[in-house]
């Protein structure tokens, strides 16, 4: 594939990016931004924490996003890193439970939960978000891939760009990411 064709293909991707909701008629990608942002401030004002997830370069971003709405957005934020928990889980209880028991353990009512699957269909992803809907923590998703992906019908928000490779998905979760870290860092709430 050459450059020309992997950038107009990336580029159809995001510009076919779908923000859909289980709460809100959502009208416009920029009504789905516009949504998060406000529960974002509100996050900030009653200063809850805002957890990222992901497996592989999604718990990457994960990392990283958590690290900039900490230090540019003025937010309690959480990634579950830690190596100790993570292997200590997945050794004695199992890899799907990674994400969602410290999330039953940490998290409270009034908490967001960002889940970043490229396939959407990671069984620790999936669990956590039905372990945070039950804790009544609002869950923002982004997937890709196969538009009815089992994430994407699990957020209160959820992100869908029809991203068919793995390198699509990710940039496109990550421009999608930079551009949420832009509005809140400019809508200090």
């Amino acid at each position: 594939m050459s450059w020309e064709i992997g950038l107009d293909t990336l580029w159809h991707s995001l510009s076919k990016l779908e923000v859909t909701s289980s709460i809100y008629q959502i009208d416009s990608t920029d009504k789905g931004f516009d949504i998060l942002v406000s529960w974002i401030n509100q996050l900030r004002k009653s200063r809850n924490t805002l957890y990222f997830i992901g497996n592989g370069a999604s718990a990457s971003m994960a990392s990283h996003y958590s690290a900039d709405m900490a230090k540019n957005g003025n937010l309690h934020t959480q990634v579950f890193s830690d190596l100790s928990l993570i292997t200590a889980i997945s050794n004695d209880i199992g890899f799907e439970e990674v994400f969602s028991i410290p999330l039953q353990r940490r998290a409270s009512s009034g908490d967001i939960l960002v889940a970043i699957s490229s396939s959407g269909e990671s069984p620790n992803i999936t669990r956590a978000a039905h372990a945070a809907q039950k804790l009544d923590v609002k869950v923002v998703t982004l997937s890709a891939m196969e538009p009815s992906n089992h994430l994407r019908r699990l957020g209160d928000l959820n992100f869908y760009i029809p991203a068919r490779t793995y390198g699509h998905a990710e940039t496109g979760h990550a421009a999608i990411l930079h551009h949420l870290m832009d509005i809140v860092e400019a809508d200090p709430g």
